[in-house]
């Protein structure tokens, strides 16, 4: 009997490839998408270049009607509401820099799938993702590996990924290169063939990230004070959710040489100011801890690491502070280390783990 597969189609080119690739390698299959929120709740009405809108999941169900397979749309909207989008007002609240695209993988994207394929007695689920899946006979762990094509790898954003979430996911498009997955939809006549990829958070339009904060989510934005490193005031800020680590942009005040956001402190309200030289820091502290290619970081290790999805990986030492805490030590200091991002730890082209950069 053929695998059964439940393939999230999220409307975009690549899921779509994923499902032609799957069906023409015998598998049988149905594509799945998920309703993540209605476009009122967003405050947009219009498609922009992020996933997940209406018309995604038209463009999805137009895609497996040609390739005469079933489609399932599946309302996750309160998890998403609760994990995703309440946690990112959250973070930023707190002064933080959150990925909620790495949360929407973790509670939505597979184990919620990976929880509704199985009731509906599917085997596996498969995504659009540039990663490759492997077992490994000698741990007995599925492995998670980069992309061939490494510009377009996201290994970084499924860090989070458990054995299990491993065990049950196909992930066709990791030996391909974009290239390919354009050519064989247009060669299928796929009327997604030509559909920019996404880049922006799906539920922030034009990413106007504190305009979203404030008037969706009610994050009450306080003026504060610049300071420098010193502590000393030097300007007035229009609330911490306008600022990230690194920005330069946009702060509204001239001190006579190029300033950097720092840091940022809720308890005072206050952000710091500095140099470009005084962004790197050698070391960062990690928690909310993911292993994949190990069970956990029990003695110091040698790894390359990346704190940003876009980032090269970078040599570092890893040295287990308790069962969730991990230190990463740079060789050489990191520009803009962000609360709230996301570092990962690879060896060669495996994903060891990751976790959430405080």
């Amino acid at each position: 009997m053929n695998k059964k597969v439940m393939v999230a189609m999220s409307g975009g080119v690549d899921s779509s490839v994923a499902a032609v690739l799957l069906r023409d390698q015998g598998y049988d299959i149905c594509g799945a998408t998920l309703k993540l929120f209605d476009n009122e709740d967003i405050l947009t009405s219009c498609r922009t270049r992020t996933c997940c809108s209406l018309e995604d999941v038209e463009d999805a169900r137009r895609v497996c009607h040609k390739l005469g397979i079933e489609h399932f749309v599946f309302n996750f909207k309160e998890t998403f509401k609760d994990e995703v989008i309440q946690k990112f007002a959250r973070s930023y609240e707190s002064g933080s820099t959150p990925n909620p695209c790495i949360d929407c993988n973790r509670y939505i994207k597979f184990s919620k799938l990976i929880q509704r394929a199985m009731l509906m007695e599917k085997d596996y689920i498969a995504t659009g993702h540039y990663a490759q899946i492997e077992f490994d006979n000698v741990s007995k762990r599925y492995l998670l590996k980069k992309a061939v094509d490494e510009s377009k790898d996201q290994s970084y954003v499924l860090y989070v990924l458990t054995q299990h979430d491993l065990s049950r996911t196909l992930l066709p498009l990791g030996g391909m290169c974009k290239s390919e997955v354009r050519k064989i939809a247009e060669e299928k006549n796929l009327i997604n063939a030509r559909k920019p990829d996404s880049q922006d958070i799906c539920f922030v339009q034009d990413g106007d990230y504190a305009g979203f904060l404030e008037n969706k989510m009610g994050v009450e934005s306080k003026k504060g004070s610049f300071i420098d490193t010193q502590g000393k005031p030097v300007g007035e800020h229009k609330g911490i959710i306008h600022y990230t680590v690194g920005q330069r942009k946009g702060l509204g005040i001239a001190l006579g040489k190029p300033a950097y956001v720092i840091d940022k402190h809720k308890d005072t309200n206050t952000v710091t100011l500095g140099s470009e030289e005084e962004l790197y820091k050698n070391r960062l502290t990690a928690v909310d801890i993911n292993m994949i290619a190990i069970e956990k970081l029990t003695q110091t290790m040698s790894a390359t690491v990346k704190t940003r999805y876009s980032q090269k990986e970078t040599e570092a030492l890893l040295y287990p502070v308790d069962d969730d805490r991990i230190l990463v030590e740079f060789i050489n200091k990191q520009r803009a280390i962000t609360p709230g991002q996301h570092v990962v730890f690879y060896d060669g082209d495996i994903v060891i783990g990751g976790g959430t950069i405080i």
